[in-house]
């Protein structure tokens, strides 16, 4: 009787519902191990969250409760007086208002601006598209080349009774997503060709692709733009010459794929031994072995440093300004030359930081989604 008695006891204690572990799990336990473990990391926590929130405060009330959002026009100048009368206390955000075409557009025909508007739709578009894995195979190639040429011709015009536009009035967001986009899509099989070359066992063509790297990686890409714009024309036959934007474009790309390269190969050294052997044991081919089962790892093992390395030149892009091409920060910088503009750099900054922000945080948020896909993929 006493043991059935201890046995139901022993399960009604079991069965009775018990609160959760907060102390060592949870939002709760998480704060307490890496916020305030200590007398030192809370006053800093403390510190440094009064500091967050005071700043955080401030910007608001810059950015948003003493603000002035619009200015009256006296025929074609604008009447800045009362964003000057702020003194820095609000932003001026008239500026982005009044200039925002031409932040984004350049000097492309103002009547013309949905042209390079539906330009960067179909960029977004397309890196869309390019990151569904279901379209992940050849029907990306016909994708990509019809929507570039779609591109060009709404950007040069001539044909389908568009106007022509020629390339040196155009600007702003195209350019930076032309570069970009342009840059690191040759730029990457490139890369993965200049990988395989230095692991190669010929001995000229593993020479050809050390000296590439090393020579492009040895300079700064401010000095081959000025290469590419300056002193290549000058071994061009007389009366040859090549648009700046594909010069400057040639540049990038030759950069990135220097960099590009070397993440490709520290892929392929981190692939351990025995899946080149585990490929030659079944007698496959060079380029089947690399194709099928080295590169697919390989890439997935670095995909972090890639992301990093396309984020990277994504922003770089905009030193093409030292060449006299108009990206998007240069035609930012540009729009408040205008004195009525003047002093308002702030704001145009804030606009043109939003617009890079955007885009490197999709690039980051999507690297991670796909790092996580993959390898729950591979533990299946």
């Amino acid at each position: 009787m006493s043991d059935v008695t201890l046995n139901a006891a022993t399960a009604n204690a079991e069965a009775a519902p018990r609160t959760a572990p907060v102390a060592t799990t949870g939002s709760v336990a998480w704060l307490r191990t890496n916020l305030f473990s200590s007398w030192i990391n809370t006053a800093v926590t403390l510190v440094l969250a009064y500091l967050v929130i005071r700043w955080t405060m401030g910007f608001i009330d810059w950015a948003f409760i003493n603000a002035i959002w619009s200015v009256p026009m006296q025929g074609n100048v604008a009447q800045t007086g009362a964003c000057r009368e702020l003194e820095g206390s609000g932003a001026c955000w008239a500026v982005i208002g009044e200039k925002h075409r031409f932040i984004l557009f350049g000097t492309y025909p103002y009547e013309e601006h949905w042209r390079p508007l539906l330009v960067c739709l179909l960029f977004i578009g397309l890196y869309v598209v390019s990151a569904m894995r279901r379209f992940w195979s050849w029907v990306l190639i016909p994708i990509w080349i019809g929507t570039l040429t779609l591109i060009g011709v709404l950007m040069w015009g001539g044909v389908f009774g568009l106007s022509y536009v020629p390339q040196e009035r155009w600007g702003g967001l195209p350019i930076t997503l032309i570069l970009a986009t342009f840059g690191l899509a040759f730029a990457f099989p490139l890369a993965i060709l200049v990988a395989l070359g230095r692991r190669s066992k010929l001995p000229a063509i593993k020479m050809l692709c050390v000296l590439y790297v090393e020579l492009v990686r040895g300079v700064p890409l401010i000095s081959l733009l000025f290469m590419a714009s300056v002193m290549f024309p000058l071994f061009l036959p007389e009366g040859m010459n090549i648009d700046k934007l594909l010069r400057a474009q040639v540049a990038i790309t030759l950069f990135a794929g220097a960099y590009l390269a070397e993440v490709v190969r520290a892929g392929l050294q981190t692939l351990p031994r025995g899946q080149y052997e585990a490929a030659d044991a079944l007698g496959l081919s060079y380029w089947y072995k690399t194709g099928f089962i080295i590169l697919p790892q390989a890439l997935r093992l670095v995909i972090p440093p890639l992301v990093n390395t396309f984020i990277g030149f994504f922003k770089d892009t905009s030193l093409v300004l030292i060449i006299g091409i108009f990206d998007l920060l240069t035609a930012g910088k540009t729009a408040i030359v205008e004195p009525a503009w003047q002093g308002f750099g702030i704001e145009v900054y804030v606009f043109v930081g939003a617009i890079y922000l955007v885009f490197c945080f999709a690039m980051s948020k999507y690297s991670q989604d796909l790092e996580r896909d993959l390898n729950q993929h591979r533990r299946r």
